[in-house]
């Protein structure tokens, strides 16, 4: 991790501020195993029925499963329908 970036970590925890606003990171939320949110992303790399690559900062979301299917697609969150096996984050 850079200086810039433990001084952003350093400022979020001193002031309560939640580390993925100002480090730039994805937020994932998962709902069971049928739907995955993901905020802050850079875009869709690969789509398939079986997985879906998705670009963040510093690295790639690899969602992984059954029936994958984009739900909704806007330039800062992406919503994923499914039968959901793993979340892997690849640097």
């Amino acid at each position: 991790m850079g200086r810039t970036n433990i001084v952003k970590k350093g400022f979020a925890e001193f002031f309560d501020i939640p580390k993925d606003i100002l480090l730039d990171m994805p937020r994932i939320i998962l709902i069971g195993t049928m739907q995955v949110y993901i905020e802050n992303h850079r875009g869709i790399i690969e789509y398939q029925e079986n997985l879906i690559r998705v670009s963040v900062n510093r690295g790639e979301l690899h969602i992984i499963g059954e029936n994958l299917m984009l739900k909704n697609i806007f330039s800062e969150d992406i919503f994923i329908d499914g039968e959901i096996e793993s979340i892997q984050f690849k640097s």
